[in-house]
């Protein structure tokens, strides 16, 4: 390959980058006129970049409105990355550091459509103790972490999720009606953290509070959850300084 031929490869890359990343940051589906105008390029260039992105699976277009929103194949690349330990941040140094201090076990996730991935989990030296993993999925609409989450979307992104499907219940304490789930979704935000009082398994409360980005945008949560054989819900909620201070250390390094 040739200086020049180097050269076109890496403006085309840098380009299809630009474009993705305008589109990850957007509420809502994004045109090709949008697109152009905000990145300042000529309509056929983003035309031809958005093509290539299509057939790649990292976009999808919306046929009857002509517009683009994130694909499965880019969704799928951005949770293996935070699954991935082929990096060299210490997020795992931090959460044990909370474990240690607070000595109940913590986990770090992020929100998969309605459900909340675990992408790293680190358990108490405890007796009694909940038992998951990483990689493992739970609902995100009655978990702390997935809560905190979806309240920090954009409502009407938050919405659309909410009436996704069918809430159903895992204990008598699980919220099951979207208009009732949004309010509490709301106070969550208000507070700025989130709560689990036994809402997915019966016998576990837990809580969570948003990791942000520089610009205020929840990427991910670190939550902490216990038997209440052990320790109360309220006596969980304790702990939230120091999950704070946790979830601004990791902030930090993700963005």
């Amino acid at each position: 390959m040739n200086a020049g031929s180097g050269k076109n490869h890496g403006a085309a890359l840098n380009k299809a980058i630009a474009v993705l990343e305008l589109i990850t940051a957007q509420n809502q589906a994004v045109g090709l006129v949008d697109v152009s105008t905000k990145l300042k390029l000529p309509r056929q260039t983003v035309h031809r970049v958005l093509l290539q992105l299509e057939e790649l699976g990292l976009i999808v277009r919306d046929a009857a409105r002509d517009r683009f929103y994130v694909g499965p194949k880019l969704s799928q690349l951005a949770i293996n990355a935070l699954f991935s330990e082929n990096h060299n941040l210490p997020t795992r140094v931090i959460l044990r550091e909370l474990v240690d201090d607070i000595r109940e076990s913590c986990n770090i996730g992020v929100l998969d459509g309605m459900d909340f991935v675990y992408l790293d989990r680190i358990e108490a030296d405890q007796t009694l103790r909940v038992h998951s993993e990483a990689g493992s999925h739970v609902p995100a609409y009655c978990t702390s972490g997935g809560k905190i989450l979806l309240a920090y979307l954009p409502k009407s992104q938050q919405q659309k999720l909410l009436r996704l499907k069918e809430l159903r219940p895992f204990t008598s304490k699980t919220c099951t009606d979207p208009v009732q789930l949004e309010q509490e979704l709301d106070t969550i935000r208000s507070l700025g953290y989130a709560a689990n009082d036994q809402e997915h398994t019966d016998g576990v409360v837990g809580v969570a509070m948003p990791i942000l980005d520089s610009s205020g945008r929840a990427i991910a949560a670190i939550a902490c959850h216990a038997p209440v054989a052990r320790i109360s819900l309220d006596q969980l909620k304790t702990f939230l300084p120091k999950i704070e201070a946790s979830a601004k250390s990791l902030g930090s390094y993700w963005s």
